[in-house]
């Protein structure tokens, strides 16, 4: 028996999509196809540049290699700073981001104004880049690692609050409710009910975000907020390639450590 056949012998088989759920589905494949094609049609793109960009890539690793290793005792200094900055910054996101968090979580938050003050501020720190709050923190505190920590905190803030908040309004309830018959303090609820349940979590958090932080600092120092960007960047405007191919491995390999930090961190905790 034939495909076709078998199809009007058996009218009623499965099918995954109805007709229009199929026209749905295409309708919103052409959209898709409709919108990158337009976005780059709008966009002034040279390129005449892409028929030699595989002989520019060549040449540039050509002149990358091997690494400048007479600057490797120049190099520590900054790299550390690197790892300075993403820690303290972290540190610093610890003391804002978890109070944040406690407001932003319906469960443990004191009214619906409280709730929109602390969404409102994971909201703003997420929506700005790492690299343009250094910016702004280099107008404030002037170049340096300062603004660079500050610039990796406020922007990990967003993150670590929002992932806590989750984690708050996701607790056992039943663990909250005992404590509360009990007759303790809200801070009690807190401190024995609740922050238990997701220290884990905030854990977890802080050391995956450490390691975010690692890669986010490297590139600060483009605006002068510290740490190694300002040396690779300086390199890159003198063309010195073959430092920059040196900077290049030594932050591939801080972030190779750091990923390793973090996963076994995270594997102890759960």
């Amino acid at each position: 028996m034939t495909l076709a056949e078998h199809a009007l012998k058996h009218p009623e088989v499965w099918q995954r999509f109805t007709p229009r759920q199929t026209l749905v589905r295409y309708a919103w494949y052409v959209g898709v196809v409709f919108v990158a094609v337009w976005s780059v049609s709008n966009l002034d793109i040279p390129w005449f540049y892409f028929l030699d960009a595989h002989i520019q890539a060549a040449d540039l690793f050509v002149r990358m290699w091997p690494p400048d290793l007479d600057f490797l005792d120049r190099l520590y200094e900054p790299l550390i700073e690197t790892i300075h900055i993403a820690t303290l910054g972290t540190v610093a996101t610890l003391a804002i981001a978890f109070p944040v968090a406690f407001l932003a979580a319906r469960n443990t938050t004191f009214n619906s104004v409280t709730w929109f003050i602390g969404r409102l501020i994971l909201v703003t720190s997420r929506s700005v880049n790492t690299v343009v709050w250094g910016l702004l923190f280099v107008a404030i505190f002037g170049p340096g690692p300062m603004a660079g920590i500050w610039a990796i905190a406020m922007r990990s803030i967003g993150f670590m609050g929002k992932l806590t908040a989750e984690a708050i309004e996701e607790v056992d309830r039943g663990t909250v409710e005992a404590i509360e018959a009990t007759g303790a303090s809200r801070l009690q609820v807190l401190w024995y009910g609740i922050l238990p349940q997701v220290m884990p979590v905030i854990y977890g958090i802080t050391v995956y975000r450490w390691d975010i932080n690692i890669r986010e600092s490297t590139v600060l120092g483009f605006v002068g907020a510290g740490g190694i960007g300002i040396q690779l960047y300086a390199s890159i405007n003198l063309f010195l390639w073959q430092e920059v191919s040196l900077m290049l491995v030594a932050v591939f390999c801080v972030v190779v450590v750091s990923e390793f930090i973090s996963a076994g961190v995270r594997a102890k905790i759960t």
